[in-house]
């Protein structure tokens, strides 16, 4: 078994996280049981380890949560090893390269597993999340964490943006079961942290 923590599995997916890099990054592999086939979320770093993890899980396709130097630091190597990377449109300048371009409202297939893209500008303009179908699995990148929004203080980010994303794409379209596994850190719950919203915006970040 890799050396991953699993941070959740059901009859259908096992999620595996590896925590790299210098801001400790979570990368998340989405990897259908019935196919092995998998899905990596957010090249970020530690490129030796993260290939090593590719290998062993059958990973078939990155995706890029956003640009941000600490998310794809491993962007050329997992590329160079025969690996499509995949971005959003405006986040895709940010990358040193690309395979893919990521629509809001699509559907990736892994194996039989079925992903659904969910455009949440904001922490950048081509901020993503994804939801895996028929399970409670939801991957915020730095859009939502425990607490409130991700960093807007960045150029190009901009607080009331963020939170029409997190507003009307995520705490509208997602029941409070929902389980939230952002960019950096533990996760939580749409329930947890829906009620706080108004709290966030009264704040301002």
């Amino acid at each position: 078994m890799p050396d991953t923590t699993v941070d959740y599995q059901d009859a259908a997916v096992e999620v595996h996280r590896v925590v790299v890099g210098p801001v400790e990054n979570n990368v998340y592999i989405v990897r259908c049981r019935s196919t092995g086939e998998s899905l990596l979320i957010d090249a970020a770093n530690e490129h030796d380890r993260l290939l090593d993890l590719c290998r062993a899980l059958d990973v078939r396709q990155v995706v890029e949560t956003h640009g941000h130097w600490d998310h794809i630091q491993a962007v050329e190597a997992v590329r160079a090893a025969g690996i499509d990377v995949a971005v959003t449109q405006a986040d895709a300048g940010m990358l040193p390269s690309y395979d893919q371009i990521l629509e809001d409202r699509s559907t990736l297939e892994v194996g039989r597993l079925r992903i659904a893209t969910i455009a949440t500008p904001g922490h950048t303009p081509g901020s993503m999340c994804f939801a895996v179908a028929g399970t409670p699995l939801l991957f915020t990148g730095d859009t939502l964490f425990p607490g409130g929004p991700g960093n807007t203080s960045f150029e190009n980010a901009d607080f009331a943006t963020i939170i029409n994303s997190i507003e009307r794409r995520l705490f509208a379209e997602f029941g409070p079961d929902t389980l939230v596994l952002p960019g950096h850190g533990a996760g939580t719950t749409i329930g947890t942290e829906t009620p706080h919203l108004g709290e966030w915006v009264e704040r301002g970040w």
